[in-house]
């Protein structure tokens, strides 16, 4: 077997794998192209990997004047905070079955908004119609708060509507048992538009002979759809699914906490870890605590991401993102 003489990066091309020199030929030969991601690049390597260094916080009594170096190393000691709460038991179950209800609903209804798309022949009405679907993620929920304290608060529109029909009063904001189904609905008015691009983009680049020889073949819309593109789909759909079961552990806080903020009746089924944390830090001034709980959540996170990419593997090897 031979060998290239390179440098100690240098790999044995018996294995087909490209070697250092190859990689800089790749590089010289596509240089425009690479350049076109370096400011992506950079900013990932000073907002995403620059920023991990301020993990020691989480192992230290912080102390800003003391900085990260200067604060006294506590070992574990702050993540005992959030596990010798009380209620950790019910924020953990919040905040799980809060994602995998906007995982699931979130899906459904953009691989359904997708399919609505690309059947719309006409490219104008279909432009008009994706804007309008997408446009709500752009809407601050600062402004969708106030905008749902119209419709269901005290002398909202809904609520009024119901008691003028002689029903009692449902009272959104002091019962809990609303909520989770106020947010799902919610998070599918905001996200489910805009999710649409990924699946709009999968199924405009599928093979159009197949649809022609399906069509020819007598199929119909409704049997070209579940028996062309969702199975086409499908590896697309389990990709997106596994990127966001790693942060199945981590709630929505600009959702949640403009939605609800600190009405306390509402804790029982809308409070998330993050929004438990967030109130945690203002109480307490404990930087070490929320440090740890995000670090947490993101090896959780991490864990699970590699769990479901494995059952993926196993299932659906094409699908599995590594």
């Amino acid at each position: 077997m031979a060998k290239i003489r390179t440098s100690r990066l240098t790999v044995r091309d018996g294995h087909g794998r490209m070697t250092f020199r190859d990689g800089l030929a790749e590089l010289w030969k596509n240089k425009m192209l690479y350049l076109m991601t370096l400011p992506a690049i950079i900013w990932v390597f000073i907002f995403c990997y620059i920023p991990m260094y301020g993990i020691l916080i989480a192992f230290k009594d912080f102390n800003f004047k003391k900085g990260i170096w200067g604060s006294q190393w506590v070992g574990l000691k702050n993540f005992q905070f959030l596990f010798n709460y009380k209620g950790v038991g019910q924020i953990f179950f919040n905040t799980i079955f809060l994602n995998i209800l906007f995982i699931i609903t979130g899906t459904i209804f953009s691989v359904g908004l997708a399919l609505v798309f690309v059947e719309i022949k006409n490219k104008v009405y279909n432009k008009v119609v994706q804007t309008i679907a997408i446009f709500p993620h752009f809407v601050s929920w600062t402004v969708a708060a106030m905008f749902l304290s119209g419709i269901i608060g005290g002398s909202g529109t809904l609520t009024q509507w119901i008691v003028d029909r002689g029903a009692a009063d449902p009272n959104f904001y002091g019962n809990a048992s609303w909520w989770p189904l106020i947010l799902v609905m919610l998070k599918i008015w905001q996200g489910a538009g805009y999710g649409t691009i990924v699946y709009v983009a999968a199924i405009t680049g599928f093979d159009q002979g197949m649809y022609e020889a399906a069509r020819i073949d007598g199929a119909t819309r409704l049997q070209m759809i579940t028996r062309i593109t969702l199975p086409l789909l499908k590896p697309t759909i389990i990709m997106l699914t596994i990127m966001s079961v790693g942060k199945i552990f981590s709630g929505d806080f600009g959702m949640i906490y403009a939605l609800v903020g600190d009405n306390s009746q509402l804790y029982a089924t809308t409070d998330v870890i993050d929004t438990f944390v967030y109130r945690a830090l203002r109480q307490l001034n404990n930087m070490g605590m929320s440090t740890a709980t995000s670090l947490f959540q993101s090896i959780v996170g991490l864990v699970l991401v590699f769990t479901t990419n494995a059952i993926a593997k196993r299932v659906e090897p094409d699908s599995a993102i590594f």
